[in-house]
């Protein structure tokens, strides 16, 4: 589990058949769970100045591979007992996003991304989404896209800085919204508000 606060901003090494690999500070260990641009990716071996991930062909035809080139976002894993911020990010990536257009307003810029239509469901307005692993908050969602407005610190030390009209992001929804919709989808009958009192308690 990852909470969408990016660690580091690290320097992709190489990408050969299925080895992606990093130059990081970040002190990795064999088997450790990373998020690389929101994607969850176990370390396979380690490097004096990194470490190495398995990017199978299956996982590279999913993720918006033109941000594995340079510098990427990581986040280490949880680990028990540490400082829970941002929100619930499982590492598993729904879409590719599109940049559609990115307004600077002064004191922030409002991002727009579209995203094939079948995720909009489990885009909240208010809600949380992750974004190449940074967690944000969504403000509007439209027929099939959905706006951001990202803060001038998170523009700077993100790879938001480098984004463009085009840019293609990694998008994992809100996981509570994947399993509501999921639970309401297999449900024979209509829920009660007694059911779903119980549904959201359990999160």
């Amino acid at each position: 589990m990852f909470t969408g606060l990016i660690r580091e901003i690290a320097n992709v090494k190489s990408l050969a058949g299925s080895t992606l690999s990093i130059r990081a500070k970040h002190k990795a260990k064999l088997g450790d769970s990373i998020a690389i641009n929101g994607a969850c990716l176990t370390v396979i071996k380690v490097l004096g100045d990194g470490f190495s991930v398995e990017l199978s062909p299956e996982s590279q035809k999913l993720l918006a591979m033109d941000n594995y080139k340079n510098e990427v976002h990581i986040e280490p894993a949880m680990m028990m007992g540490d400082r829970f911020e941002g929100h619930v990010v499982q590492g598993h990536i729904d879409c590719v996003g599109i940049v559609k257009e990115i307004e600077n307003l002064g004191n922030s810029f409002d991002v727009f991304i579209e995203v094939p239509k079948k995720q909009i469901p489990f885009i909240v307005p208010k809600g949380s989404i992750a974004i190449d692993g940074v967690s944000l908050t969504v403000n509007d969602v439209n027929a099939n896209s959905f706006r951001l407005t990202i803060i001038p610190h998170t523009m700077k030390e993100t790879l938001f800085k480098n984004y463009k009209k085009g840019s293609k992001v990694n998008v994992e929804t809100d996981m509570f919204a994947r399993y509501v919709s999921h639970i309401i989808a297999h449900q024979k009958e209509a829920l009660t508000w007694d059911e779903v009192d119980s549904i959201t308690a359990q999160f």
